[in-house]
């Protein structure tokens, strides 16, 4: 721990503080908002949960997915969630409001998603197939959702 904080100590002091009942199912994936003022759960129940961090309360359930919650991603400013599963797309909502903004079309289930750190740009992997023969060869992409530059 000295490497990273210079305190030899501060590690030995972390302890657990709460537990919470998420979901009535198991927590799949957990990302934190970049401002700190939400975390997002995903769950075998298909649900993404957002908490305030302060107040260890949900503030609002999406449930756009079918099937269980794999991968979740705030955007840069906090303002967007990507949330994805087995589903054949991607849901970003607007997280003060719960809206769905885009369903972002897949032609197979997705693994992962991630925000860019300082853009509207999205990249994310799916379970896809290379081969127009041999359906069971795995392709390995990764693809971009670019949304429009505010500058």
């Amino acid at each position: 721990c000295r490497l990273l904080c210079g305190n030899e100590t501060c590690c030995l002091s972390l302890k657990p503080i709460q537990s919470i009942n998420a979901h009535p199912s198991n927590c799949i994936c957990i990302k934190f908002d970049p401002m700190g003022k939400y975390f997002a759960t995903g769950s075998a129940d298909a649900l993404v949960s957002l908490w305030d961090v302060d107040e260890l309360v949900c503030v609002r359930c999406f449930s756009r997915l079918d099937w269980p919650v794999r991968t979740l991603s705030f955007s840069h400013d906090g303002k967007m969630l990507a949330s994805a599963s087995e589903d054949h797309f991607i849901d970003i909502a607007e997280v003060e409001t719960g809206e769905k903004l885009w369903e972002v079309q897949c032609e197979s289930p997705t693994f992962t998603v991630a925000w860019h750190p300082k853009r509207p740009l999205l990249a994310f992997a799916c379970d896809d197939k290379d081969g127009k023969y041999d359906s069971s060869r795995e392709a390995g992409t990764v693809k971009l959702f670019g949304l429009p530059n505010d500058s």
